[in-house]
């Protein structure tokens, strides 16, 4: 894995509690994606995302803590618009969420998507679209935005 530094990460903050937050992350068909297949919500599960014939994904949930932190791990990753079609798979996917004064903080940080990778422009322009976008919208106003077969990324939409 790359260092903690190569990593995608992104932050935002809202009023909502932590407990809100956590419920919104672990509800990845409210603000990632509606064709997500399987359990999101307890340790052990596995989900399944996929976006077309673009991307799919394998993924296990396994750490959850309630108000504080989600932890994905991607166990098999399929890329069709990059040469090493599996750059995902072995990577982590983590939501740290801190309470600091009267606001929440969700830290994400993508462990093993660093800028080296092929789909790193893509994947930089759909975390920030999802994350700062849609999971935001999903916490502070009760709708996401997540894709639901179409893309919503102009990199989404030109791989579509």
């Amino acid at each position: 894995m790359n260092n903690q530094g190569q990593n995608y990460t992104t932050s935002l903050t809202v009023d909502q509690s932590p407990e809100e937050v956590y419920a919104a992350i672990v509800n990845p068909r409210g603000w990632w994606s509606e064709s997500i297949e399987g359990v999101t919500d307890q340790v052990g599960s596995v989900f399944y995302y996929h976006f077309q014939t673009v991307h799919h994904c394998t993924i296990k949930v396994v750490e959850l803590e309630v108000g504080k932190k989600v932890v994905w791990h991607v166990l098999e990753s399929y890329m069709n618009f990059v040469k090493d079609q599996a750059e995902w798979a072995g990577t982590d996917i983590i939501f740290d969420i801190t309470r600091k004064n009267d606001k929440t903080e969700v830290h994400f940080t993508h462990i093993g998507l660093a800028p080296e990778l092929e789909c790193y422009g893509v994947c930089y322009d759909a975390w920030k679209t999802y994350i700062n976008g849609s999971l935001h919208d999903l916490i502070t106003t009760g709708k996401g935005r997540p894709n639901v077969g179409e893309g919503i990324t102009e990199a989404e939409k030109k791989l579509s």
